[in-house]
């Protein structure tokens, strides 16, 4: 580790992977109650437990992004953070603040948690992924900003690159985007138009300038190939993103009273959206193709690549499956939804923040990487995880293709309700998909604390 002020990341890692751990716990006890309906209840009901899920997920990789960007930027930037101080600061802000919610959602109900934090101020509950009390989103907002001006500060008075250059453009679009969570218009049309204006623009667009900076960071470091070279790819990949990304959250606004025209905008454009991360898995399969140097950190190789593979599967291809308006006009809101959501996010979002922890983790600690027990620890954690993901996606994807046949398409349509019992061997098979998946990442966290002789040290 170069420089003392990277080590504030350690903290911000720690945290992001205690939250995922609850993210998927809540995720196994929905599955439950995919095919048990009166799992937990009343203690946990479905929506308490998806509402906890998906913030969870937001909130732990807002933490991997903030522990990335105060790890790579010290070190792209040649000087320590600009306030130390600050990020340590608005680390427990954001934990106190981030845990008191999540409390909030299990122990209050959702209509007595708008009362006790003043939502009639200022309205901006009840939606879905923004079902953060208003209190909560104006401390995100102030963690964010406080955020920006450390990172930003100490890019501006340090070497400038093009991974921080990316990287701060992506962070600045994420806090700005994250405003749109305020406005909250009686009009459900215009509210369903901008509220997608901090979902896709975020997931689709900001958050992946924010992964590609990750990624380039950790190929230059295991890699010893040129920056010029990684950061010709980075700028096809970025312009690439932006130019599908921005015009294609036109595929969300097909059946909420838009104009007509999204469908053909939103079609195109969203078509267009698997080719950065096609790209994106060209350039790390390239860049370790011609790497000048044998990292001794394997897994965290293993990770990237992984990365580059799931996001493009999960996001790209995935997404293509369903985004074109006369397809989505049967596939809208099913499971084929869902199949999407959870190999995209996994893809994209958690192996590049489990990367960035795999390569840096060890340096904080003082080596270069971890001994081969460890390394192979958590390879086995990456494949449990990752093909458990894979078959989440495939039986979700069996599930929906059947709802859409029984439930919209056939001449003799079925109710809901008696189509999910048709479709309940899927959940099952998801289910137990599930608990593999939690397997792997208890072992990726068991791979940080494995004993012995032969770590390669720094």
């Amino acid at each position: 580790m170069k420089y003392q002020s990277q080590s504030i990341a350690k903290l911000y890692f720690i945290a992001a992977i205690g939250l995922f751990v609850g993210q998927i716990l809540f995720g196994v006890v929905m599955g439950l109650q995919y095919v048990m309906g009166d799992f937990l209840f009343p203690y946990i009901p479905f929506n308490v437990a998806r509402m906890v899920h998906t913030n969870l997920l937001i909130v732990w990789l807002l933490f991997g992004f903030m522990g990335a960007s105060y790890y790579l930027v010290p070190e792209e930037a040649e000087r320590e953070l600009y306030a130390p101080w600050l990020a340590k600061l608005m680390f427990w802000i954001f934990l106190v603040a981030g845990a008191a919610t999540i409390l909030g959602y299990l122990l209050v109900p959702y209509a007595e948690l708008a009362k006790l934090t003043m939502n009639d101020l200022l309205p901006t509950m009840g939606r879905e992924f923004l079902e953060q009390p208003t209190i909560t989103k104006i401390g995100i907002v102030i963690v964010a900003l406080s955020f920006l001006f450390n990172v930003g500060m100490t890019v501006l008075t340090g070497r400038k690159t093009v991974v921080t250059i990316v990287l701060l453009t992506g962070l600045t679009g994420l806090a700005v985007f994250f405003l749109f969570a305020f406005y909250n218009p009686v009009n459900i049309v215009l509210d369903k138009y901008f509220w997608w204006w901090v979902v896709h623009l975020w997931v689709e667009g900001v958050w992946e300038l924010i992964m590609g900076a990750i990624l380039a960071f950790v190929l230059i470091k295991i890699t010893g190939v040129d920056r010029e070279v990684i950061e010709k790819w980075l700028y096809i990949i970025i312009a690439l993103t932006l130019i599908s990304g921005i015009i294609g959250t036109g595929h969300h606004y097909f059946w909420i009273g838009a104009p007509g025209y999204w469908q053909w905008f939103g079609s195109i454009f969203s078509a267009l959206e698997p080719i950065p991360f096609f790209v994106m898995t060209l350039f790390a399969f390239n860049m370790v193709n011609k790497r000048r140097r044998e990292h001794p950190n394997k897994v965290a190789t293993l990770w990237a690549l992984g990365t580059a593979v799931m996001a493009f599967l999960g996001a790209g291809v995935w997404g293509f499956l369903h985004t074109l308006a006369p397809v989505n006009y049967y596939t809208h809101g099913t499971q084929i939804t869902a199949a999407h959501g959870h190999m995209a996010f996994y893809g994209a979002y958690v192996m590049i923040v489990l990367t960035i922890i795999s390569y840096s983790m060890p340096i904080m600690r003082g080596r270069t990487a971890n001994g081969p027990k460890a390394q192979v620890m958590e390879m086995w954690s990456f494949w449990l995880m990752t093909v458990s993901m894979v078959f989440i996606t495939l039986f979700l994807t069996g599930a929906g293709i059947l709802q859409v046949y029984l439930q919209r398409y056939s001449d003799t349509p079925l109710g809901f309700m008696v189509v999910q019992d048709k479709i309940e061997l899927f959940y099952w098979m998801r289910e137990v998909s599930g608990v593999i998946f939690l397997i792997g990442l208890i072992l990726y966290i068991m791979s940080f604390f494995v004993k012995h002789d032969d770590e390669v040290t720094a």
